[in-house]
This record gives C-alpha cells, sequence and structure tokens, in this order.
C-alpha cells in the first residue's frame, strides 16, 4: 500500500537525518582533534628548532616537548577513532538513503550489483532479471559480505525444500523490525576492507590444511636458538665477556637463515591471509549475531553455530585479528632489525599454526553462518520496506497448482504497480495469455517467475496471498541468436525449449517437484503457420508431463484445437484507444481479464507514430518494380 511505503520512506529519511547529525558532531571534533595535534607537533619541534641556533633551551622545555609528544600520541588514536565513528555514520546515511531508493525503485541511486556474475545460459536467471542493474539481487542490496552475496545468489537460483522455506520464513519475520541489528550488520560488512572471494577462499583453504611449520622440529627449535643468540650476545658484548663481531655474526646468521628457511613461512603468509583488518571486522559482525538475541529456530541454529569450536567465533576471530597485526610488522619500515634480532615470523606463524588447529577447522562453518544470516536480513530488509507484501503458503497437494491474490511484479514501484489474481494449473491445463502489443503480457509471466524465485527462497512475495507447491521453474522469454555458436534466433529459442521439456520430463521421472514453466510470444523466428504447429506440439509436450505453465501468444488461434481448447485458461489483457487534439493515442490498465483477447492495436501503433501515411507515387512506382 503506498501509505505503508510512505510510512517507511519515512523512517529512513529520519535514520538518515540522525545520523548524519551523529556524523557531522564527530567530524567536528576530528577538526578540533587535528587542530590540537599540529599544536601537540609544534610544541614538539620547539626545543628541536633551538638546538641548531645554539640557543641555550632549558630542560624543561625538553620535558614539556616530552608532554606534547605523549599527548600527540593519543589524539592521534583519538582521531582514529573518530574517523571509524564518521565512516560508520557515513554508511548508515548511504543505507537508509538506498531504502528510500529501493522503495521509489530508483535504480541509477542504488549500487551496483554488476559483480555478481549471472549465467546467461541458465532456465530462468536472465528472464527474470535477477541480477544486473535493475534486478531482484539490487532490490536485495544489503547483504554485506562477500560469503552473504553468493548464498544469496544460490538462493535465488536453487529451489529450497519445504521445511528450509519455513525455516526461513519464520527467520525474516523476527529478523524484519530489528531495522538497527540488520544495518549494522550491513555497516559493518561495508567497512570492512573488501576482500574478494578467491582471497577468502585461500585463507580458509590454509585453516583446514596442515601447518606448515610444527611438522618441521628442527626448524622451530633452530629458530628459537637463533632468537636468543643476538641479544645474549650483546649482553655479553656490554658486559666486555665477548666482542660486537659476535653479536654481529649472530644477526648475520638470523638474516641468512630467513632468507633461506624463512621462505616458507612467507610463502604460508601470502597463501593464508587477506588484510588482518578484514578479519577484524568478521570478529564484530559475529559478536553482533552471537550476542542478539532470537527465537526461531534458524537463528538460534546460525547462534549455536559460532559456539562451536575452541571457544566461540567473535573470540577466535578477535584473537586471530591480533596475530594477523603481529605478522604485518613485516610490511613496516622496522622489520628487517626486529627480524634480524629475534626471528619474528618464525614466533608469529608458531602461534598462527596453533589457532589454525584449535579454530581454523571451524572457520568455515562460522563463515557460513553468518553468511546464511546476512542473506536473511536481506529478506527481512525486503519483508520490512513491503509489509503489505505476504509469505507464501508451501503446499503438499495431489493435484498442484500455483494461486496467487493481488500479484504483482516486485521490481515496479508501489505507484506503478498493477496486481492481478492469477492462478496457474492443475496438471493438464496452461494459463493462455493474450493480448495486443505493450498490453502487460510478458510482465505477468515475469511477475510469477519472480514471486516464485523468491517463494521458493524462502522470502515474502509481492501479492496479498499466494499459494504453490514445490516448483522447478524453467523459463523462455528472452532468447538470443549467436554468431559464435552459430545459432539463430529461432535455433536458439528450439534449443532453449527443448531444454524446457527435457526439464518437465526429468520432474516427472525424478519426483522432486511439479515444473512451472512461462514462456512468451513462443517460436518468433518464423512464419505463422509452421509457428501454431511447433508451438502446439511443445504445449502438447508439456501437458504430458505433468506441467504446469504460462504461454502467451499474439496467436489468437493457437489454442483453437480440440484438446487444447479443453486444456487452456484463457485470459487477455485490452487496450483503450482515444482520439486527441493530437490525434489518436492509446493507453493500457494492465488488468487481467478472461477470455481470449478481442482486439489488436498493431496498425492502430503505426498511425499513432505517424507510420500510416501512404506511399507517395514515385516511391510507390519504385515500390511496384
Amino acid at each position: 500500500m503506498p501509505e505503508e511505503n510512505g510510512r517507511v520512506a519515512r523512517i529512513y529519511w529520519e535514520r538518515s537525518e540522525r545520523f548524519a547529525r551523529a556524523r557531522d558532531v564527530y567530524a567536528q571534533r576530528s577538526r578540533r582533534a587535528a587542530h590540537a595535534r599540529l599544536v601537540a607537533f609544534l610544541g614538539i619541534a620547539l626545543p628541536l628548532v633551538l638546538v641548531p641556533f645554539g640557543r641555550d633551551t632549558p630542560p624543561a622545555l625538553f620535558g614539556i616537548a616530552l608532554v606534547f609528544l605523549i599527548g600527540f600520541v593519543v589524539l592521534v588514536v583519538y582521531d582514529n577513532r573518530l574517523k571509524l565513528r564518521i565512516s560508520r555514520y557515513d554508511e548508515l546515511v548511504k543505507i537508509n538513503e538506498e531504502g528510500r531508493s529501493r522503495l521509489a525503485r530508483d535504480w541509477e541511486a542504488l549500487p551496483s550489483s554488476e559483480e555478481v556474475p549471472s549465467d546467461p545460459d541458465h532456465p530462468f536467471a536472465d528472464d527474470l532479471d535477477l541480477f544486473g542493474g535493475a534486478s531482484l539481487f539490487s532490490l536485495l542490496g544489503t547483504v554485506a559480505t562477500p560469503l552473504g552475496r553468493d548464498v544469496l545468489r544460490r538462493w535465488l537460483l536453487e529451489p529450497a525444500g519445504r521445511g528450509t522455506i519455513l525455516k526461513r520464513q519464520a527467520a525474516v519475520a523476527e529478523l524484519a523490525p530489528l531495522i538497527d541489528l540488520r544495518q549494522e550488520i550491513t555497516a559493518t560488512g561495508r567497512t570492512m576492507p573488501s576482500a574478494d572471494a578467491a582471497a577468502l577462499e585461500g585463507f580458509l583453504a590454509w585453516a583446514e590444511g596442515d601447518p606448515w611449520l610444527r611438522p618441521r622440529p628442527h626448524l622451530v627449535w633452530t629458530a628459537r636458538l637463533l632468537s636468543l643468540a643476538p641479544s645474549a650476545l650483546i649482553i655479553l658484548n656490554v658486559a666486555g665477556i665477548v666482542t660486537w663481531q659476535a653479536w654481529a655474526t649472530a644477526l648475520i646468521l638470523n638474516i641468512a637463515f630467513t632468507f633461506t628457511a624463512g621462505s616458507g613461512v612467507h610463502r604460508t603468509f601470502a597463501r593464508a591471509f587477506a588484510r588482518e583488518n578484514e578479519f577484524q571486522g568478521y570478529a564484530r559482525l559475529l559478536a553482533t549475531v552471537a550476542q542478539s538475541p532470537f527465537s526461531c529456530s534458524a537463528l538460534t541454529d546460525i547462534k549455536a553455530e559460532l559456539s562451536q569450536g575452541h571457544g566461540t567465533a567473535q573470540r577466535q576471530m578477535k584473537r586471530l585479528h591480533r596475530l594477523l597485526a603481529l605478522a604485518e610488522v613485516r610490511y613496516s619500515m622496522t622489520y628487517m632489525p626486529i627480524q634480524a634480532l629475534t626471528l619474528w615470523d618464525f614466533h608469529v606463524l608458531w602461534r598462527l599454526e596453533r589457532w589454525q588447529l584449535t579454530a581454523g577447522r571451524h572457520a568455515r562453518r562460522w563463515l557460513e553462518a553468518l553468511a546464511e544470516f546476512d542473506a536473511l536480513a536481506a529478506f527481512a530488509g525486503l519483508c520490512y520496506e513491503n509489509p503489505d507484501w505476504a509469505f507464501p503458503e508451501i503446499i503438499e497437494a495431489e493435484t498442484p497448482s500455483l494461486e496467487a491474490t493481488g500479484l504483482g511484479h516486485p521490481l515496479l514501484p508501489d505507484g506503478v504497480r498493477v496486481v492481478n489474481d492469477v492462478k496457474v494449473g492443475p496438471p493438464g491445463t496452461f494459463l493462455f495469455v493474450t493480448g495486443s502489443n505493450m498490453s502487460g503480457k510478458s510482465t505477468l509471466l515475469r511477475a510469477i517467475g519472480t514471486n516464485t524465485v523468491l517463494a521458493r527462497a524462502g522470502a515474502p512475495v509481492c501479492a496479498s496471498a499466494m499459494r504453490l507447491p514445490p516448483l522447478i521453474l524453467e523459463t523462455s522469454m528472452r532468447v538470443h541468436d549467436s554468431l559464435q555458436q552459430g545459432l539463430s534466433h529461432f535455433m536458439a529459442e528450439l534449443t532453449r525449449l527443448k531444454g524446457v521439456v527435457e526439464a518437465a520430463r526429468r520432474a516427472r521421472r525424478d519426483r522432486n517437484g511439479t515444473l512451472l514453466y512461462l514462456l512468451d510470444d513462443v517460436l518468433q523466428g518464423t512464419n505463422t503457420a509452421e509457428r501454431r504447429i511447433a508451438a502446439r506440439k511443445i504445449i502438447h509436450h508439456l501437458l504430458a508431463e505433468g506441467a504446469i505453465g504460462g504461454v502467451t501468444s499474439h496467436d489468437l488461434a493457437l489454442a483453437d484445437t480440440e484438446d487444447l481448447s479443453v486444456a487452456c485458461d484463457p485470459v487477455h489483457f485490452s487496450e483503450q484507444i482515444h482520439e486527441g487534439p493530437n490525434g489518436p493515442g492509446i493507453s493500457f490498465d494492465y488488468r487481467l481479464r478472461p477470455g481470449v483477447a478481442t482486439s489488436k492495436n498493431a496498425l492502430k501503433l503505426l498511425e499513432i507514430v505517424g507510420l500510416d501515411e501512404p506511399l507517395a507515387k514515385d516511391e510507390s512506382a519504385e515500390e511496384s518494380t
């Protein structure tokens, strides 16, 4: 309902304004901290400036400079924390602004989902606009992590069982009103350094693999002994027992050991880790989920998963973050002196491999549980933003059919979307949709398909009520010819339709669900007579395999056979032609009506765009020639 949509938009606007004010407060504090840092820097520099000019610098001034130095360090730490808060509030502002853009279906204002791969050969992803710019994935664009995006993509493409769907629906309903929690998850995920899925998979492969250093005790003990030698020899040199050449030799040996045996340490670091701040972000995400109270089984199962292993997930991720911070020393200017003196890398890797053995085996399960929560939260955002949408009823019936009341296309804004009551099935019947150009036939099929995708994934659907059995979805709508494969449009569509028929046969043979097919303007690339015969044969195959579905066509006589006329459930869209001061016009109400269409508009559209004028005499002569 528009008023509900407006209520949510106001909430997003109020939150955006509140977070913007908080961001500005911290930004002002950050500017003050920057001015204070400048003053502290001048206080530190003053004694250093006076000394070269031979000034008699009072010792107290150096003490004051030391105080300024301490203050400078404190201010740097304080300002870094302020910047983190500014970044968080700025992200929360963007998240709420994006919420208003989603409500308006303002796709250009939303982050792109082009990085999410879409398979053009998939049975329905391209036809139903699941991925890309103005897509279902963009409408669900609050996922915070790479693994969360992968889970959401898989849920949209693969049907879940009835029990799983019901569990997800309960989780979505519980998460929907928890806007603070959901936006906190999204903001934390977005402020993490962006690591791609390959880097994360590299870390998980290391975490689940075998240690490199621990099976080599000779390297472990050699590193321990060599790391003690320089410090001990320096002490002995100060005591006058050995010369400086002794500890210098020990440093050289340590450097040589680093560039020989230590190469394996560096390879392990490179294979295992993205930037260490990535895992600090995961620790915060895991803590946020683990500390939130839930009641439904899907969410309590996720919390239970985060408690598996040696300690809780968030505690172990914090520990990993601290260890990785130690490993990051190898990128600093002080690395070589520290490494030469202590063989730092070997000791860090020893502790990391201890984490690998105690917690690493559980890391994938932790991150996968977090990814599932991330995907559920995206569905919950859809539920919150569309409170008039319904959770579909998943039924087990001997005569399966899809029934929806007030069904609309979820990618259209409320002010544009027109809803209709739709029934597809039972087996042995098909929905036959006719109507003139631009009347809404294709949009109806996409509304059925896209809502079926949402229903199979456990999300709410754009309808006031919907009942459907477990369905396997196949579509043939946007068929493209292929120069690379040498396929004409007609042959490409035949290949696609063959896949639909084979999917219906598999569904009937395996008894794993009912096939729902959606065929838009079947076999456009051939003449009318052959097209009608071929389309009828394809429909006969699908009816014989017990599939249910919808077919659109401009051919009003497609179902005019004895058997198809009994099987088809005819519905149509119509248009209104009206005369205006500038000539004829056409309008559509997109309301579904029973029966086959009784009107056509191709010639009228030709007149509207000004292409109905008779040819000039010379043009007529050329045409006849």
